[in-house]
């Protein structure tokens, strides 16, 4: 007698998986634009093909459904900065590299600037609590640390600058031509996110960094 098919268990789960990554997505969206107070989980039912119950199913509450979109925000870019194949390349051209990333991650991802801003204004208690937390610090760590320390042993980088010091540099410039546009062009009627300026802007970081790395 033939074994039955496992087909309908794994369409379920298949239909599972793509459930909750809408409901994250439209979540990710909705506390971006209205905050943690502001977001109410009605809307985020009414823009899903799903209920209110459903998310509490999947996800137990708005806290928690707040706190997985932040995690999922915070893992986007941790996977990129795993994943970018700098083995191959100097030290300079890797912190550049790294850097571009970077970049252009946050310029592509408005979204996950705010959510970082509003669990600021939250002081951070939410992501406090994330089980995920210390492998959202590891891929910058080791990625920049490793870098960091061929550079050292060339003489082309400075012994007194450890990888969270780069990171905080890189994420300076990203986070304030993103986060700050609007208010910077009111000010200044210049828009940091003109494409025009764009590839002036990606190589004045990289430039920015690099001068940091081998000041003496």
């Amino acid at each position: 007698m033939p074994a039955p098919s496992s087909e309908p268990r794994e369409v379920r789960q298949r239909d599972a998986e793509r459930t909750r990554a809408e409901i994250l997505e439209v979540a990710t969206a909705e506390f971006a634009d209205k905050g943690y107070t502001g977001a109410r989980v009605d809307e985020i039912a009414e823009r899903t093909s799903t209920t209110k119950r459903m998310i509490y199913y999947y996800f137990s509450g708005k806290e928690q459904l707040y706190l997985a979109a932040l995690e999922n925000a915070y893992s986007v870019i941790r996977d990129l900065e795993s994943r970018v194949d700098v083995d191959d390349l100097g030290p300079a051209e890797a912190i550049r590299r790294l850097a571009e990333l970077t970049f252009d991650h946050h310029e592509s991802h408005p979204d996950f600037l705010r959510l970082v801003s509003i669990e600021n204004i939250h002081r951070a208690e939410h992501l406090s609590r994330s089980e995920l937390l210390p492998r959202l610090a590891a891929p910058t760590v080791e990625v920049l640390g490793g870098i960091l320390e061929r550079g050292r042993r060339t003489g082309a980088f400075r012994e007194d600058v450890d990888a969270l010091d780069v990171h905080m540099v890189i994420s300076s410039f990203c986070v304030f031509r993103t986060a700050n546009r609007h208010t910077f062009q009111a000010i200044f009627q210049r828009d940091m996110l003109d494409p025009d300026r764009r590839e002036h802007y990606r190589r004045m970081l990289g430039d920015l960094v690099l001068d940091f790395l081998t000041a003496r």
